[in-house]
């Protein structure tokens, strides 16, 4: 029995899938959720830094397999993907998807888990007029597939998972389906998230995640121009490069890991920040990566005015198959024929072989396809101290969703061009 679970997001985009087989902050936000009957406490304060902590890891295992190329990703939809997996899964199976995850079963209790994921999905969907993120759950079952109503009813009332029947016996026809929903929901960003499908597939689980975001302020692209960036030290290419002068924005200087973090903001609930480290000081700023650090930068940021900021405006895809990532955090039995993906079906006869990741991010003058006013201040320090940042070599870019502080995308520009 073959089951293909699908994940998307789109910053403009990315999307994730796996396949089973037979064999055996940058804002502050203190919503809770409470359970009437136990009283415990779902902080998505709790729940961003443990996908935070999750980000991290997966990240440093992609930058290790794919060195000097683009990393594009969405920790929360790869999360929340194997979240709803996990639903259907038992035992040890179980227990490495969610620690995986990185939750610590002995203090969070599966439900409360899955709780805070509704309780987060619920709050980044709520429809706002100038920041759009579009989050959702499908499931393309084999038409006589049954499955479980206790795994249908979680999966729908947790996760807002629907499910479609579908005839896989007609692979290409199920392709078509599968793929003209995924470019739907994700405004036409991913065009092509299935390439394949064979007649052992018998359940896809699509979840998808659009952003798009207007800069707080845009650059003009007027003053747009073509100039070089540095791969390394000896080799460049050219880029449309934007520029922006007088900009106040959140800025800091971290001299211990010799990188530059300015945060720039969308209108509405949505932030990007932007780490700049030093040249050949790349590797010592990824080693650093952890909730810690991110914490630090974000408490660190000081309002700051930047005389020119200059940004490649780009468009990158990246493609990864995660079953070749996800044992090295530990998600190891899904893979093999001791899965025990039980509640799913009610039969052990489901395994996870394929988990397939797709990303495309857009970075342009009016903001990323992924009101207050800022607080502007002002010294005799920023008139002798002219500051001039320039993303002119690989940098890293993390998207959060302010009022939950969940990084909804992370990447490693190496190569404006693509790789």
């Amino acid at each position: 029995m073959v089951l293909f679970v699908a994940l998307g997001l789109l910053m403009a985009g990315f999307c994730p899938a796996v396949i089973c087989e037979p064999d055996g902050t940058l804002g502050r936000n203190t919503e809770v959720q409470e359970d009437q009957n136990n009283g415990t406490r779902v902080d998505s304060l709790a729940l961003a830094s443990i996908n935070t902590d999750f980000a991290f890891t997966l990240y440093k295992e992609l930058a290790l397999k794919n060195p000097n190329k683009n990393v594009i990703f969405s920790p929360l939809s790869i999360s929340a993907a194997l979240a709803i997996l996990s639903l259907g899964a038992s035992n040890n199976t179980l227990e490495e998807i969610l620690e995986g995850l990185k939750f610590n079963l002995t203090e969070t209790p599966e439900a409360d888990i899955h709780r805070g994921f509704g309780h987060l999905l619920h709050m980044l969907s709520q429809p706002g007029d100038q920041v759009q993120i579009s989050i959702g759950n499908m499931m393309f079952v084999e038409k006589h597939l049954q499955i479980l109503a206790e795994f249908k009813e979680k999966a729908r009332a947790l996760y807002q998972a629907e499910i479609s029947g579908t005839d896989f016996q007609q692979p290409h026809e199920a392709k078509k389906l599968i793929n003209d929903y995924v470019k739907k929901q994700t405004q036409g960003k991913i065009k092509e998230l299935v390439s394949d499908l064979d007649g052992k597939t018998l359940m896809m689980l699509v979840n998808y995640i659009y952003f798009k975001g207007k800069w707080k302020r845009p650059f003009d692209a007027r003053f747009t121009f073509e100039s070089h960036f540095y791969l390394d030290q000896k080799r460049t290419v050219k880029v449309p490069m934007m520029k922006i002068k007088d900009l106040t924005t959140p800025y800091f200087r971290d001299e211990d890991l010799s990188c530059s973090v300015v945060e720039l903001k969308y209108r509405g609930n949505a932030s990007a920040l932007f780490i700049l480290p030093d040249e050949g000081k790349m590797q010592q700023v990824e080693a650093s990566l952890q909730p810690e650090t991110l914490k630090k930068w974000k408490d660190s940021l000081r309002s700051r005015k930047i005389n020119q900021l200059y940004m490649p405006k780009f468009s990158i895809t990246t493609d990864y198959s995660l079953e070749k990532i996800l044992p090295q955090l530990g998600i190891r039995e899904v893979f093999s024929t001791q899965a025990d993906l039980s509640r799913i079906t009610g039969a052990k006869d489901l395994r996870v072989s394929q988990v397939v990741h797709k990303a495309v991010l857009d970075v342009a003058e009016t903001g990323t396809e992924a009101a207050a006013a800022t607080k502007v201040g002002y010294g005799i320090a920023l008139i002798l101290n002219p500051l001039r940042v320039n993303f002119n070599r690989a940098f890293l870019m993390i998207i959060f969703d302010t009022n939950t502080q969940i990084p909804l995308f992370m990447a490693k520009v190496t190569n404006p061009r693509g790789n």
